[in-house]
């Protein structure tokens, strides 16, 4: 306790292990009831398939040989460490910001949980329509995504709040 008193952007690590939570029970729903590549249909844009994701984000270097699992898995980790850090640096008071940090946390340690159990990433969230096909995802990829998003959002509301604040330093003539 007297840690999150220390350090109270801490507490949003509880938002990161639900986001990881989700993630992995929704990946350990997928393999014990979907085979590999088997489709459910949702909606007639949008299938639940069970795919096996051995690179990066959209399959990016899934095939180099194997090589990529301990390198995604060490950026992963690293990042992790930074956004723990800054976590623990950063004032209660920008929610915003350290809700991103903990989404993005989440879905990074969800994804690394996969490649350090099964060597790759278990994607299953297929958008489609009609010969147009999104690659495969899942939650932590939507937590990543998400987070960024919110990052970027924060910084636009910081820059146009410190360009306010430096307008409002002017004096009048």
């Amino acid at each position: 306790m007297k840690l999150l008193n220390k350090f109270p952007g801490l507490l949003f690590l509880l938002l990161s292990l639900v986001v990881v939570l989700f993630d992995q029970g929704t990946k350990i729903w997928i393999i014990n009831n979907l085979a590999l590549y088997q489709d459910i249909n949702v909606l007639p844009v949008f299938d639940i398939t069970y795919v096996r994701n051995h690179g990066a984000a959209f399959s990016f270097l899934s095939d180099a040989g194997g090589w990529q699992r301990w390198f995604f898995t060490i950026i992963a980790i690293v990042i992790s460490v930074l956004l723990t850090f800054w976590m623990a640096k950063t004032p209660i008071k920008q929610k915003l910001l350290l809700t991103a940090y903990a989404l993005i946390l989440g879905g990074a340690i969800g994804n690394v949980a996969d490649r350090m159990m099964y060597g790759y990433v278990v994607d299953f969230l297929h958008f489609y329509y009609d010969s147009w096909h999104f690659p495969a995802f899942n939650i932590a990829d939507v937590a990543i995504s998400c987070g960024a998003a919110l990052l970027i959002l924060e910084a636009f509301i910081d820059f146009n709040q410190s360009k306010k604040d430096d307008n409002s330093k002017k004096i009048p003539n």
